[in-house]
Order: C-alpha cells, then sequence, then structure tokens
C-alpha cells in the first residue's frame, strides 16, 4: 500500500511532544513492513535552518487554492529519513516564524487551512497517489473533510484514517472556515462539524474519515464517557457502534531509546550488564545535588499541568521525603505549578531537584537515574514516559488510565494506583519502597530492561487496519 502520514510535528526535524515520536518512528516500522511510506509536515524555519537536515526541492511551485480569491504558491521540499522520503511543505511564508519548538503553533488557523488543502495538492504536484491518508490531530482535521466534499472523485478510491492523540484537544473556531474554504455551510451541523457553535476540527476528522483511532485501546473506550469524551462522547460511541473507531497502541523507538548506546548517560548499561545504572544515579544525584545514600529516586519528565497530576505529587512529596524518597522533576508549563516544586525544590535542597527547562540530555539523565517514574495523569491517551522509563530499566509508578492502564501491570513491571488523590499516590509509593528494599529488586530492574515497547506489533495492527478499510471501500465502489 502507499500511505501518506500527515503531522503538523516530526521527530526529529520539528518536536513539541508525543506527536512528533509517533510521526517520526511508525511510519518507518510500516515501511519494514513493504509498505510506500510518505511523511508530510510543514517546512518551518528551524527545520530550513538546521544543518543536520538536507532538504533539496522536489518540485516546482504549485498553485493551492483555498478560494477564489486566495491561491498561494506552494513548494515542496523532501529528504530521506530512516529510510523513509519526506516532505516538507510551505507557502507564503505560513510557518516562517516558527524558529523554536516553542512557536510552532503559534499564529493562527490559516496556515492549518493551508496545510491541509496543500497536503492534497502535493500529492498531484508529486505525481504520486496514497492509497491511505492517514492524518494526526486536530490540525489535520480538515482533510478528510476536504477529500469528501471538496475533490470527492479525486480521492474515491483513497481511505483517510484520523488519529486522535489528545481528545482534550479540538480545535474549535467560527464556522466561518466553511465560507474561507468555499464549503458549504450545509456541513455545519450537529451531524458534521458543528460542536456547541463551534466547528470543531477534530469532530470534523473523526466523522469524515473512514475510520478514527486513538493511540491505546482503553483511550478507545474511555472516550466513550462523559468523563473522558469532551462533550463528544455521543459521537464516539456511534462510530463505536460503526466499528469506525479503533484504539492502537503507540511504541517508542527502542533504536533512540537504548540505555546500552545511549550517549547522553553516565554509562551504558541493559538487561545482560545493569550495573551502569547505579553510575547514572549517582551522576543524576551530583548534577542536581542531591544527597548521596540508599533512598530511592522517583523520576518526573513532563510538563507541568493539571492533566499530568503534577499537583498531586506535589501535594505528596514532603511525605514522600518523609518515606525516604528523594524526587527529581523535569518540566515546564503552568506558573502555579512550576512555583510549587521550585519552593520544594528549595525547601528540600538534599531530597529535591528541580529542573525548569526542556532538554533532552537532563530527561535522559532523569528516566536513567531514577528508580521509579511517577506518572499520576488525570487522563492520559497512551504516554510514552512509563515506556522509555521500563526501556532505562525505571519502574513507571501510574494512574489507572489510558495508555497508562494498558502498559503497567500492578507488581510486575510497576505500580498502578486508581485515583488522582495524594493518599492513592502515597499508597502505591509504599508498595514500591517495599519492593525497592526486597532481596527482588535486582530482578524487577532486569525485568523491566527487558520489556519491549517498540512498534512491531502496533505497526501491524496499523496495517491490518488500513487493509481492512482499503478492501471495504473498494467493494463499496464496486456495489
Amino acid at each position: 500500500m502507499k500511505i501518506l502520514f500527515v503531522s503538523v510535528e516530526v521527530s526529529p526535524f520539528a518536536k513539541v511532544g508525543g506527536l512528533a515520536d509517533v510521526a517520526g518512528s511508525l511510519p518507518s516500522q510500516l515501511a519494514a513492513l513493504g509498505h510506500d511510506v510518505r511523511v508530510v509536515c510543514p517546512r518551518y524555519r528551524i527545520i530550513e535552518e538546521d544543518s543536520r537536515f538536507d532538504l533539496k526541492p522536489a518540485s516546482g511551485p504549485f498553485n493551492v487554492r483555498l478560494n477564489k480569491n486566495w491561491n498561494v504558491q506552494a513548494t515542496v521540499e523532501t529528504t530521506v529519513h530512516d529510510g523513509v522520503e519526506h516532505w516538507f511543505i510551505d507557502g507564503d511564508d505560513f510557518f516562517a516564524s516558527a524558529t523554536s519548538s516553542a512557536t510552532i503553533y503559534q499564529n493562527g488557523v490559516e496556515k492549518y487551512l493551508f496545510f491541509s488543502e496543500a497536503v492534497l495538492a502535493a500529492t498531484q504536484a508529486m505525481h504520486w497517489t496514497p492509497d491511505i491518508i492517514h492524518a494526526n490531530d486536530w490540525h489535520t482535521g480538515l482533510i478528510p473533510l476536504l477529500m469528501r466534499a471538496r475533490h470527492g472523485r479525486t480521492w474515491e478510491n483513497t481511505v483517510s484514517v484520523f488519529t486522535i492523540h489528545n481528545f482534550a484537544y479540538q480545535g474549535e473556531f467560527g464556522p466561518e472556515i466553511l465560507d474561507m474554504l468555499e464549503l458549504s455551510r450545509a456541513h455545519f451541523n450537529h451531524h458534521e462539524t458543528e460542536a456547541y457553535g463551534a466547528l470543531n476540527f477534530l469532530k470534523t476528522g473523526c466523522v469524515f474519515a473512514d475510520m478514527a483511532t486513538t493511540v491505546s485501546p482503553r483511550y478507545a473506550q474511555e472516550i466513550q464517557t462523559p468523563e473522558f469524551g469532551n462533550r463528544l462522547e455521543g459521537l464516539m460511541r456511534h462510530l463505536s457502534e460503526e466499528d469506525r473507531l479503533a484504539g492502537i497502541l503507540n511504541g517508542i523507538d527502542q533504536r533512540e531509546f537504548n540505555p546500552a548506546a545511549d550517549r547522553r548517560l553516565a554509562k551504558a548499561f541493559d538487561a545482560a550488564n545493569p550495573s551502569g545504572k547505579a553510575d547514572c544515579k549517582r551522576a543524576l544525584r551530583e548534577r542536581l545535588g542531591l544527597a548521596e545514600g540508599d533512598k530511592p529516586i522517583i523520576g518526573v519528565v513532563s510538563r507541568l499541568s493539571h492533566q499530568k497530576g503534577l499537583d498531586v505529587l506535589a501535594s505528596s512529596a514532603k511525605h514522600l521525603v518523609e518515606m525516604g524518597f528523594q524526587l527529581v522533576v523535569q518540566g515546564l508549563g503552568d506558573s502555579n505549578l512550576v512555583d510549587a516544586w521550585r519552593t520544594l525544590a528549595a525547601a528540600n535542597p538534599d531530597d529535591i531537584g528541580f529542573v525548569e527547562a526542556f532538554d533532552e540530555t537532563m530527561a535522559m539523565s532523569v528516566y536513567a537515574g531514577s528508580d521509579f517514574f511517577a506518572m499520576p495523569s488525570r487522563f492520559e491517551p497512551c504516554g510514552l514516559g512509563q515506556m522509555i522509563a521500563l526501556r532505562y530499566g525505571t519502574l513507571p509508578i501510574v494512574r489507572r488510565t489510558g495508555g497508562l492502564a494498558d502498559t503497567i501491570r500492578e507488581g510486575k513491571n510497576g505500580f498502578v494506583f486508581q485515583q488522582a488523590e495524594p493518599v492513592d499516590l502515597i499508597n502505591a509509593c509504599q508498595r514500591a519502597l517495599e519492593v525497592y528494599r526486597s532481596p527482588e529488586w535486582p530482578e524487577f530492574v532486569v525485568k523491566a530492561l527487558s520489556e519491549d515497547f517498540g512498534w512491531t506489533e502496533s505497526a501491524k495492527q496499523y496495517s491490518a487496519l488500513y487493509q481492512r478499510m482499503l478492501n471495504q471501500r473498494r467493494e463499496a465502489i464496486c456495489a
């Protein structure tokens, strides 16, 4: 199959969060299964100015028609990464202001209107028509609508798949978006694009795509409930009843996250020779000025937000220190949480380290140097942190939600609690502490290092899903 994978961030070119990791690793696994895969992303200035990437012009300028008064001359540049051809689209300097990861999502919705239409136009300019267009997150939610409502015959034989990476972010704007694209206002209704008075990009993608997916099986179930459905749980139940909603667990690139070869670490280690993990723990303590000793370290690498439950951990921090833990938290986010962790670190310099930064080298030091990794999330569509932590021999302590529930098994490869409350978290940490102090602790570390959360199985599931949807479309056309 010919697969076009569409994302507004793709690692290593432009990364803000987990979406980039998925877009940077799943396509190569699909290619390894024999598929012809292309990845398409905006050409941000951050990519253009990075000397690591050798982008080459791939076509002459081509026209992207948004409406009769709005035509944009677009270009495609390409490079091959990890055996997959990547396309980078630009026009009218829509993405020129993105000079860093922090600025990728700035400057309004118009750039996503252009990108959505340009993705479809680029396939024509590149003389390459995919069997599958796999769009990701709300920024690309208009692509399935454009395929069916604006270019129906052109894309009649192509299947669209739309993946929800986080249901909390839906992209809501006024119905005039349809006018800007010369699409009928008839689409602005309860069944198609409208949601509580706004045009909802995520809903649009789910409604018009042939298949909607989430990034873990449990999350596909959770978003059908009022607690996690963000007012669209009825639509999700409808899609599930139509067999148009599936959950496929994300994976991680185990070549990138490999403690045996990671040069960012103080010392390499693996399941066969785990002793280097102790060196990484000493290095982490030294870097942050924490006291030496035999205390276990609970690490965190996260956005500091209510979703991630970092307020729950902050409320528990003093108790955890009294229990005998040290805490290391790295992240950026809500100012009240930043202030809380600054205060905790200042008051407990021997036992709490806080790094207010997005620093990948430091992040890997936390993953490798910690004994446990806390993810007290209120909701978590998939979560990659727990998978990376296990890859580095660090046992997760997680709330039972979304992909955390799908990957972590109580007392086997981590510790699981039910409610995002300090008492539940503290009890889970107490169980973790008992295991840490037991003779079996080294075996737990080796088992963690032996876990496999690569993309192989999930890529096979996506491949089977694509083929099933393609067969159904062909049958429908023939009928």
